[in-house]
């Protein structure tokens, strides 16, 4: 048997409209659309990210905070640009988050609250 990674899945309190921002903000085409599924991929390429819809959704805490809903996992997602790209996140819906650990970096957060975070490569 051989195994193969196809995508990671965000839970959301609507599939379709947390699908919805991140292909304005990537840029990526639906692959695969119904009520409480979405995927998309990157043009041109295997990257896939889905979206399923969770009625009992909780925002994740940022940065962490006890009793509160813990953050599973983050996106990475590089730019060229940064100044440039966190205002094109921002517009599409992106919060900036209150919290910046590192100066290189920024931490923002998603219409459903998961972080994900914008940089440039090191070269």
């Amino acid at each position: 048997m051989t195994m193969s990674y196809t995508a990671t899945v965000l839970d959301a309190p609507d599939a379709r409209e947390l699908a919805d921002f991140y292909r304005r903000l990537l840029g990526w085409e639906t692959v695969d659309d119904s009520p409480d599924w979405v995927t998309l991929r990157e043009p041109g390429g295997t990257a896939r990210l889905s979206f399923q819809t969770e009625k009992l959704y909780r925002r994740p805490a940022w940065p962490a905070a006890a009793d509160a809903q813990l953050m599973m996992a983050h996106l990475d997602i590089a730019v060229d640009d940064l100044r440039a790209e966190l205002a094109h996140a921002v517009e599409e819906g992106a919060e900036v988050a209150g919290f910046q650990p590192q100066e290189h970096v920024r931490v923002c957060l998603d219409p459903a609250g998961h972080p994900f975070c914008l940089y440039v490569p090191e070269s």
